[in-house]
């Protein structure tokens, strides 16, 4: 659990990262598929509108044990009705079938009145007709329409003061994405368009912005200044701010989603044809679910893609880029002299210490087996034995100094050895002389 709650802080500090920004051709092909067979699903099926946008009749009357959609839809078809809309509402007073048809002229409409009542017993009274014109369906339209372009364009003129016209626009393809993707799901899945849908599709589109609006500010706040210090490229520092705002939008979004999806768990299964509460919650639920992953996977790459265009930002990158090739190139090299050195005082090492005490050993018996043969400088007589073994003894520790001198000079010139294996002259000290080796005999007196 500790691991988990690190998370966030790891992704805000940037150790952690996501590079959704740069896998951008990867979310472009996601939702380009997605947005292809939205429109086809568009072109083909067509939005299912309610009656309030196409004008019709509603017959409402209360639910019997044997009546059924498919009964319902058969009556109301034999009676000239034709194809029809057959829903099963839950009011107050019970619950209801709620039948929508075309507009229909008044003969007609009374004769499928009729017919309804003569199936499943029902008065008069029991029975509810409305009928809705074509002229105020087209006010619906037309109204919801101008309501959408009037969100969007304040929304861009918000943006471009707020932020940039780069922003605004990145805003702007992100909510017309939402858009086509959500109304695609509405005609594929056939659901009805009703007033309560076009309200939902402007709420989420304002929830969706929001969270976009925050990601933006994040990105400006961490770009400011970025041509000066040449830190990162535009992308890596939008890449940042998306990593450091990512927890916080997927909260945001689960946190919206779930009272959403209560209400459309309750009133599709526990309140069949719920009305407009089941559409309400439904465009909610699919546009919030669309908005989470647009903010993240489609806003910002579109942003830093059209930002990146720029010549400045272009030069940023080249830069950016030499300076981590270059980089790169000096660690290799100096993990390459590392790996050589190791290697060079690995085999070199046990060989010196061979050599250099080899050569010490054999000059120590040299010097000794020299010194013990060496004669005495002018003779010596008997009467001097004394002086002549005091001067063996000094010449003994003379040469035990040489030697000592000799093997530290061996063992530096080992290391100083050249490469073609030749033994470099090592000059040696001369023992020095004392004692009697020193002094000359003078003329003997003569005696008296």
């Amino acid at each position: 659990m500790s691991r988990l709650g690190d998370i966030p802080g790891r992704l805000y500090r940037g150790e952690v990262s996501v590079n959704f920004v740069g896998q951008r051709r990867r979310w472009y092909t996601l939702s380009g598929v997605v947005l292809l067979i939205s429109v086809i699903a568009l072109g083909v099926f067509r939005l299912n509108f309610s009656v309030d946008f196409k004008g019709g009749s509603i017959f409402q009357f209360p639910a019997t044990a044997s009546s059924s959609q498919g009964a319902i839809a058969s009556i109301v078809s034999g009676a000239g009705g034709g194809a029809s809309t057959v829903q099963h509402l839950s009011t107050p007073s019970g619950p209801q079938w709620s039948v929508q048809t075309r507009s229909l002229t008044g003969g007609v409409s009374e004769g499928v009145a009729n017919a309804i009542e003569k199936a499943y017993n029902l008065t008069g009274h029991q029975m509810s007709v409305q009928f809705v014109g074509p002229t105020w369906g087209s006010q619906i339209t037309s109204k919801a329409l101008e309501a959408l372009i009037i969100f969007l364009i304040v929304i861009v003129i918000y943006l471009t003061i707020a932020f940039e016209r780069k922003m605004a626009a990145a805003a702007l393809i992100k909510l017309l994405h939402d858009i086509i993707i959500t109304t695609g799901i509405y005609a594929l899945a056939r659901f009805q368009v009703s007033p309560a849908t076009v309200i939902g599709l402007l709420t989420i589109l304002g929830y969706s912005l929001y969270d976009t609006v925050v990601v933006f500010d994040k990105v400006r706040e961490n770009t400011a200044g970025l041509l000066t210090s040449q830190r990162s490229t535009y992308s890596e520092a939008a890449n940042l701010a998306l990593n450091q705002t990512l927890v916080r939008s997927i909260n945001t979004s689960l946190t919206a989603l779930i009272p959403v999806a209560s209400i459309l768990i309750i009133g599709g299964l526990l309140l069949p044809g719920g009305g407009p509460l089941n559409d309400l919650s439904l465009v909610l639920f699919v546009g919030m679910l669309c908005g989470t992953y647009s903010s993240i996977c489609i806003a910002t790459p579109v942003l830093a893609g059209l930002k990146e265009r720029e010549p400045r930002y272009k030069d940023l990158a080249k830069r950016v880029a030499q300076r981590q090739a270059g980089g790169r190139a000096a660690a290799k090299r100096a993990s390459a002299g590392e790996a050589e050195g190791a290697v060079l005082a690995a085999s070199a090492g046990p060989a010196a210490e061979t050599n250099g005490g080899a050569g010490l050993t054999a000059r120590r018996s040299a010097d000794t087996r020299s010194v013990a043969a060496r004669p005495a400088v002018g003779g010596t007589v008997a009467g001097r034995s004394g002086d002549s073994d005091a001067d063996t003894e000094e010449e003994l520790s003379a040469a035990d100094d040489e030697m000592t001198v000799s093997a530290t000079q061996g063992a530096a010139a080992q290391a100083r050895r050249p490469a073609d294996g030749a033994r470099p002259t090592v000059s040696r000290q001369q023992p020095r002389r004392g004692g009697s080796a020193q002094r000359r005999p003078g003329p003997k007196k003569k005696r008296r």
